[in-house]
């Protein structure tokens, strides 16, 4: 059996995180790699639910993800996690935790409040920023970037194949997975299923977010709402 790994994306709401997973998971599945994607949202309406979004509660939410990942990894299978965990000292100690029986690889999902904006059919950005909404993580609530994570993905500037390709390069090098010829992968990642997660983190309702697959150049079109 290959030895797991959890793959940790972290990011503001509407970044990418859940259109970048739904477009790995199916990558990964096609080398034999056995998967499973706790987004942030899904997990808020079960293995969360009743929890608020004070920072204790918010870490609370990281640390049951995170022992999740774990339990999933330690028996071989690849846990992938998308959930906005703004606060750094948790995200660490997720790390900590899982590094000590699995493999780790943390993805920053990067990009900036003006993108964000633009990407936000429901206007909840713009709300937060005019001060409608409370403690919404990017502008009334913090968010603490990772110091260093295995890769950052920048959103604005690549697209979301790009972005699942340097993942994929990144986990390679670090010894996750085994390459794979550039035509099997370019497969892989354009006719990956977009089925069987819903998306976003969010507190203020949840929405899909989809990759736009214009001439096979895919863009993220987000209306992912803030934890």
């Amino acid at each position: 059996m290959a030895s797991g790994f959890t793959i940790w994306f972290t990011g503001l709401s509407g970044a990418g995180k859940t259109t970048i997973t739904q477009r790995l998971e199916p990558a990964l599945r096609a080398r034999g790699l056995r998967v499973e994607i706790l987004d942030g949202d899904v997990v808020r309406t079960n293995l969360s639910k009743g929890l608020g979004f004070s920072r204790e509660d918010r870490d609370t939410n990281v640390r049951r993800i995170g022992f999740v990942c774990r339990l999933l990894s330690r028996n071989g299978a690849v846990a992938i996690a998308a959930a906005i965990s703004p606060y750094r000292q948790a995200r660490e100690d997720v790390r900590r935790e899982i590094a000590a029986e699995a493999g780790f690889f943390e993805v920053y999902v990067k990009c900036p409040i003006e993108e964000l904006v633009r990407r936000d059919v429901k206007g909840l950005y713009a709300k937060a920023l005019r001060g409608e909404i409370a403690n919404f993580t990017g502008v009334s609530d913090p968010y603490e970037e990772p110091v260093d994570p295995e890769i950052v993905v920048d959103t604005e500037r690549e697209s979301v194949d790009e972005s699942v390709a340097r993942i994929l390069a990144g986990l390679e090098k670090a010894g996750h997975v085994a390459p794979q010829s550039v035509p099997a992968l370019t497969g892989a990642i354009l006719g990956g299923s977009k089925n069987g997660h819903a998306a976003g983190d969010a507190p203020y309702g949840t929405d899909a977010i989809k990759g736009l697959v214009i001439a096979g150049h895919s863009q993220f079109a987000a209306v992912e709402t803030a934890e």
